[in-house]
């Protein structure tokens, strides 16, 4: 089946598989590079997933952290969007394989972020659910706020305390952040609408293989986010790998720990799009790019965002992080304009390392900037700004900007609607006794 979108009137065409952050810079980057620019995404929108632990834990709703790309790109009659999902290239022939067929394309930049990564226990997915989407956030909700409840419904003390256990798995910036709002959540949103389980009797557990939490940052920092979940009442353990994952089990450092949710934050896998391209890959599915992020031997595709591995001068990885794959994306995009000018190509791609943030609570953040770091109430403020500012349009910067005001001086969280789910949700906590 041929692309219903065949070139108009000579222009170039440039496939742009993934609407997240590399992808929606690519496509910013071509803007009036003369190309016709075809986005393909399996959703319909772009997410914002710094923020989604906020989703996760009924800080915010969804629709906060996501927009349709459509809307993204809207005024763009360069560009057309398309809500497929690729399931292969042919890099021969130069076309992206779809369920609706095969869209050919002169350049193309490839840019499908990762997934989650069981380190080689597929069965574990279902029963600690990862955060990488607003469908993850949804779910992760529903099982927090349902174990909530049943524990205000069920008369069995034992039940209960299994029920108000919670488990993160990862002590990277997602499970610090899950950890210290879930903290806030039982210690501070729930104890007033609450009468027969105490939500402040929660065990919340962040377990990590490594010696230390939050790992990428300096040890100063680090035990400073230690010390501050601490004291929210979350039991960090360091140096305890996983075991096993049941249903509502974990088994670490040779505990068993009953719980009512356990949560996924230990690790990601890019996705198999490295095999479409016949390129090696690294045992974290990562194509090892070209300085100028071509993939090896293909010239014309640009591998961007989580995907691509590229290093620093000094030998070190680029960081798989938001901030790296917007520059990513954009680097590919001005690539492309520049060869589609004629002129020289761009130098090779450099990371520009903006600073590293982490949230742990109320009043509580960890920045790095260069040589500047910040703790408590300003790492905090700075953390809040910068999130903000990095949101899509000026509506969405106002609202989330009131919700955190309005959540910092009542501690409401007004996200907490349970949404059943339309197929069995096989990890949800047990119903009560």
């Amino acid at each position: 089946m041929s692309a219903p979108d065949s070139p108009r009137n000579g222009r170039p065409r440039v496939v742009i598989i993934g609407g997240g952050f590399a992808g929606v810079a690519a496509a910013q980057a071509l803007r009036g590079s003369g190309a016709q620019v075809l986005l393909l995404d399996g959703s319909n929108h772009h997410c914002f997933q710094p923020l989604l632990y906020q989703v996760a834990t009924a800080a915010l709703a969804g629709p906060d952290v996501a927009w349709p790309i459509r809307y993204v790109m809207r005024g763009r009659s360069d560009v057309t969007v398309l809500m497929l999902a690729a399931e292969g290239v042919d890099p021969a022939r130069r076309v992206v394989k779809t369920t609706e067929g095969e869209f050919p394309y002169d350049f193309l930049i490839v840019a499908t972020g990762a997934a989650h990564s069981y380190f080689g226990h597929a069965d574990w997915a279902a029963r600690a659910p990862g955060l990488k989407s607003v469908e993850d956030a949804t779910l992760i909700r529903r099982r927090l706020l349902t174990a909530f409840e049943q524990a205000e419904a069920t008369s069995d003390d034992g039940a209960r305390a299994r029920l108000l256990t919670f488990v993160i798995v990862g002590g990277g910036p997602t499970g610090v952040e899950l950890a210290g709002a879930i903290a806030e959540l039982a210690r501070r949103t729930l104890p007033p609408e609450f009468h027969r389980a105490d939500p402040r009797k929660a065990r919340i557990l962040l377990l990590e293989a490594g010696p230390r939490i939050l790992s990428g940052f300096p040890e100063r920092l680090s035990t400073y986010a230690r010390r501050a979940l601490e004291r929210m009442g979350v039991e960090v353990r360091t140096g305890t790998p996983v075991e096993d994952i049941g249903e509502r089990m974990v088994v670490a450092g040779g505990d068993k720990i009953d719980a009512g949710a356990i949560l996924w934050a230990a690790g990601v896998r890019a996705s198999p799009a490295g095999s479409w391209l016949g390129a090696a890959t690294g045992p974290d599915g990562r194509v090892a790019v070209k300085p100028d992020l071509t993939a090896p031997g293909l010239p014309e595709v640009f591998v961007a965002g989580d995907l691509g591995f590229v290093t620093n001068p000094d030998g070190t990885p680029v960081p798989a992080l938001a901030a790296s794959a917007k520059q990513m994306g954009w680097y590919a995009g001005r690539a492309i304009r520049r060869r589609l000018a004629g002129q020289a190509p761009k130098k090779p791609f450099r990371y520009r390392d903006h600073g590293s943030l982490a949230t742990i609570g109320r009043k509580a953040a960890i920045v790095k900037l260069g040589r500047l770091e910040l703790t408590g109430f300003p790492g905090w403020l700075f953390w809040s700004v910068a999130h903000v500012y990095f949101l899509v349009n000026l509506r969405t910067r106002l609202f989330v900007a009131i919700s955190w005001i309005a959540a910092y001086f009542t501690y409401h969280r007004g996200a907490r609607i349970i949404l059943k789910s339309s197929c069995e949700d096989k990890g949800a906590a047990p119903p009560p006794h």
